[in-house]
């Protein structure tokens, strides 16, 4: 049983990252009070290095879902698309059997023909894993024309996170899913949903997720409140949608009970 406390809507938080530098302020067990303390029952995180994800993976198995990062180091973000080192580094970490998807991976439309990034979406397929991409709109379009049938989680709802946009992508491809983090701003200005995101939610309630993105070691200082503000315009659907993005689309995609007060 997990501890944490029974709120109207526990969360999946599909994006989160504990980098090197996370970890000289929190260790794993500080990381799962803090999800216990917001009832966080299941969390995919990465991280640079990945090391620090697989301690914390390794302290809660059954909670932490552990996304295999293609960044070794911090500057490999703007190098890592011509690395030809990364390609056997990630296969011989995938063969540890645990990681459940790889990513973020950071890429923009002039990159989108790269031959690692091409590698990295053959290794996905064979192992099967979803990708967790922050691109625009063009990649995921190359993408697709390479693995038709990949799991991609489009993090932050894309780099133009409009509703006609990304619905657009959303019909032209079944596999793909919406990671709606940093993006609280947009989804509910003051507060209050957004008429066009809330319409959004309603119509493709299957296909988006949560997440609050500690991608700075100042998120996790204030995720108690990035956490609420997330519960706070989710609270504003109704309920069967609100339980899909907040929960049940995530434990779909990484196979995890779909019920949390049933864990």
């Amino acid at each position: 049983m997990f501890s944490w406390p029974l709120v109207a809507q526990p969360l999946f938080d599909t994006h989160l990252h504990y980098s090197a530098s996370d970890a000289q302020h929190f260790s794993p067990q500080e990381i799962l009070d803090l999800l216990d303390e917001n009832a966080i029952p299941f969390a995919a995180v990465t991280g640079t290095p990945s090391t620090h994800v697989s301690k914390l993976y390794h302290q809660a198995p059954e909670r932490i879902v552990p996304l295999l990062s293609v960044y070794r180091h911090d500057t490999d973000k703007a190098t890592w698309i011509n690395d030809e080192s990364l390609i056997p580094y990630l296969e011989k970490e995938l063969k540890s059997g645990y990681w459940r998807g790889i990513g973020e991976l950071h890429i923009f439309a002039h990159n989108r023909h790269s031959k690692i990034f091409k590698k990295i979406i053959g290794l996905a397929s064979a192992w099967q894993l979803p990708l967790l991409i922050h691109s625009d709109p063009t990649v995921i379009d190359t993408l697709y024309e390479i693995a038709p049938k990949q799991q991609v989680i489009w993090a932050h709802a894309g780099t133009f996170p409009y509703p006609d946009l990304v619905s657009d992508y959303l019909r032209r491809y079944p596999n793909l899913s919406i990671d709606v983090s940093m993006r609280d701003e947009r989804i509910a200005p003051d507060g209050i949903i957004n008429d066009e995101w809330y319409e959004f939610f309603v119509t493709y309630p299957d296909r988006f997720m949560i997440g609050v993105d500690t991608y700075t070691t100042s998120r996790w200082n204030s995720y108690d409140s990035a956490a609420a503000t997330v519960r706070s315009w989710l609270a504003q659907l109704p309920d069967e949608i609100a339980k899909k993005l907040a929960f049940v689309n995530a434990a779909k995609l990484y196979k995890k009970p779909f019920n949390p007060f049933e864990i």
